[in-house]
């Protein structure tokens, strides 16, 4: 009940009507950046500039991947096939399948920080309970043992690769489902993405600077996103009894304070809070939103909670440093939590 009489007050203000000037300004300025990428790749021959030009190209794909996420949560049109199109344009460009990475970011916002529900919360060489920091094994249960002091290079190692590999093999694996036809159009803009990736780097810089180029590329792709999404949920409550829909999305979720620069740079979802009750909600509407939230839940008794995008940081690390705490030695010396602690 507390929900729906929320969700009377968002409709009420209009904040779920589509916002077709924001988004035809926001998919052509970023469409722009990246022909100015393109134009870059072409006509500079100083490797140097191409690799700060694979550094710009990051944040280009990650701007394109938030538009990817605001089609596949029907945020853009009330066409769903139209958002679908444009979920799949934008996953090709950057190489990540859509369908594919919305059926597990799906499942994320059924059961937010939910053990065993929850596939972010369910990772082999991260904890973010004791429970699951005593259940790795072997060099996962090394890693989890000083995870706060490697988390930052996991995200720069893993995610730039693992997210489209994992994404194109799940994709291609319903493209020989019996429920093909509906992924086919997909596949063939997955593929002529990654073709026209490699032909343009290959065709512009050669061979080995091309490979260079990709990895320090993908390398930071996957860092910039990783670290981003972590600030939403990392190092909230994990959900240990049944919550009411409400209580469920906004007691698990962090809201990192907006300012234009952290607005840009996190795609909106800094607003997760919103976000997370209203998935299709456009985006430039969740601050008009947190305005009608944030009070609603006070009167509740529900904590809304925001914070600092540096200090996010920190609670994610302190919160990682905790839970694998049953690993390491009682007698060890906690300093990492003191030289945190001593810097609040």
């Amino acid at each position: 009940m507390d929900y729906i009489a929320l969700r009377k007050e968002v409709i009420d203000a209009g904040l779920l009507n589509r916002q077709y000037g924001y988004y035809t300004f926001k998919i052509f300025s970023t469409l722009g950046l990246l022909g100015v990428g393109i134009f870059i790749l072409a006509t500079v021959d100083n490797f140097g500039l191409q690799l700060l030009n694979a550094v710009f190209l990051t944040f280009v794909f990650a701007q394109l991947g938030f538009i990817m996420h605001d089609a596949v949560h029907s945020c853009i049109f009330k066409d769903d096939k139209k958002n679908r199109l444009v979920g799949v344009l934008t996953g090709s460009i950057i190489g990540i399948s859509s369908s594919s990475w919305y059926y597990k970011h799906n499942m994320h916002h059924s059961a937010p920080n939910s053990e065993g529900d929850d596939p972010d919360i369910e990772m082999p060489i991260l904890a973010f309970s004791e429970k699951q920091a005593l259940q790795k094994k072997g060099l996962a249960r090394l890693i989890v043992k000083y995870q706060a002091y490697l988390w930052f290079l996991i995200v720069l190692l893993i995610p730039g690769f693992s997210v489209p590999i994992g994404t194109t093999r799940l994709l291609f694996k319903n493209v020989m489902s019996r429920q093909w036809k509906s992924y086919v159009l997909e596949g063939v803009f997955h593929l002529a993405g990654l073709a026209l990736y490699l032909y343009l780097l290959v065709g512009f810089v050669g061979w080995w600077k091309a490979g260079v180029f990709a990895i320090v590329h993908h390398l930071l792709a996957g860092f910039y996103m990783g670290t981003t999404f972590a600030t939403n949920h990392k190092a909230m409550p994990l959900v240990k009894e049944k919550l009411d829909f409400l209580r469920a999305q906004v007691l698990t979720t962090r809201n990192v304070k907006s300012t234009l620069l952290v607005d840009l740079w996190t795609g909106g979802l800094n607003y997760q809070i919103e976000h997370h009750l209203f998935p299709n909600m456009p985006r430039n509407n969740f601050g008009k939103a947190r305005a009608i939230i944030k009070p609603f839940c006070e009167r509740l008794g529900v904590e809304y909670y925001e914070t600092g995008f540096f200090r996010s940081y920190k609670e994610i690390l302190q919160n990682f440093h905790k839970v694998s705490a049953v690993l390491r030695k009682p007698r060890e010396t906690d300093s990492f939590m003191v030289t945190l602690a001593s810097k609040a």
